[in-house]
């Protein structure tokens, strides 16, 4: 970022503070600081640059949705926490919540500010003010939602990661916050441990439903496939990222497909993304990973490329005789756990 760009980032725009009910009782209230000070030192002395990263200076004026969001996902992290956790041994459990959690995921949580006022600060990357400090009632997906879920998610939506086109949902002008409602963001008041625990989380089939479609043959595919496959398994259009080696000694990511059984139920068959933990990710915080093999490295992804043709929706061959980008053996992460190999699945052939 260039100086030029980082001063506009930081740049407030006066003709807010007469028409945004925020600036109301004035700069101090939430930043702190001495408003009547005359130079600079002085004034940011005891100064808040994150006033909402304490809920409370929110919640002064908006109770309710502050008290569900400081139980949400999007501000606790528990996701990451609980989501390796299966792998330790109570000991090594609570070493990862003091030495790792605490002082490294943490620092990824999200406060109101990062959604609703400025990009959130991403490994050490500002972006600054979205709109001249304007508080923002719908999030500006391209500098919020993008900075953290960016990686992965979000390019692929868009169509700029790899060869393939935009999400067919994003083509038509959709946001995140279509399928990703605000009590979904702000929580529902229940501390979940993970995002799978979320009940109103979003499904397609709430705007598609199976038995509705104009196509008979299309009909026939969904109500045979009912209950077996996820929908981004024949849906999802290309390969997506998958990272290899970033929890080992270097960092390297490359387009992949992975079709096998969701770890969650290992019966129903649907898109894969690698998580590559290895044995000794967490070897200099003192924590051996006794329980490594409890967890696959290869883990159940709602791939955000969905188009409504595909490979796998034009033939049944793509999986029935050729098997087409079904997890394999021969795909199996070195190093990685041997409950990868739960997650093989060998379509039937066709009669």
């Amino acid at each position: 970022m260039s100086a030029d760009t980082y001063f506009k980032a930081m740049l407030v725009d006066g003709k807010l503070l007469d028409k945004d009910p925020h600036f109301s009782q004035g700069c101090s209230y939430c930043h702190k600081g001495n408003e009547a000070a005359k130079d600079k030192d002085g004034a940011h002395k005891g100064l808040r640059v994150r006033p909402s990263d304490d809920l409370n200076v929110c919640g002064a004026c908006h109770p309710k949705i502050t008290a569900t969001f400081g139980k949400s996902l999007h501000y606790t992290t528990a996701g990451l926490k609980h989501g390796v956790s299966p792998r330790f041994t109570p000991v090594e459990r609570e070493v990862f919540e003091k030495k790792v959690f605490e002082k490294s995921c943490r620092s990824c949580h999200a406060s109101c500010g990062d959604c609703h006022v400025k990009g959130p600060t991403i490994g050490g990357v500002k972006i600054g003010l979205v709109k001249n400090h304007q508080f923002m009632k719908r999030p500006d997906e391209s500098k919020t939602c993008a900075a953290c879920h960016g990686g992965r998610v979000y390019p692929e939506f868009t169509g700029d990661y790899g060869e393939v086109l935009p999400d067919v949902h994003q083509q038509k002008g959709m946001t995140c916050v279509d399928c990703h409602g605000k009590d979904q963001l702000h929580g529902d008041g229940t501390a979940h441990k993970s995002m799978r625990e979320v009940k109103e989380r979003p499904d397609c089939r709430n705007c598609h439903q199976i038995g509705e479609e104009k196509n008979e043959q299309t009909r026939l595919a969904h109500r045979q496939h009912k209950d077996k496959l996820s929908c981004q398994a024949c849906h999802a259009s290309a390969a997506y990222r998958n990272c290899y080696d970033c929890h080992d000694k270097k960092s390297q990511s490359k387009p992949g497909f992975f079709l096998g059984l969701s770890p969650r139920d290992h019966k129903t068959i649907t898109t894969l993304r690698l998580i590559p933990t290895v044995r000794d990710t967490f070897k200099k915080d003192g924590i051996a990973m006794e329980n490594f093999d409890a967890l696959p490295n290869y883990w159940d992804t709602p791939v955000h490329n969905i188009r409504k043709r595909t490979d796998r929706t034009k033939s049944c061959e793509i999986c029935h005789r050729d098997a087409k980008d079904f997890l394999s053996e021969k795909d199996m992460f070195p190093g990685g756990s041997k409950a990868n190999n739960r997650l093989i699945y060998k379509p039937k052939p066709l009669k």
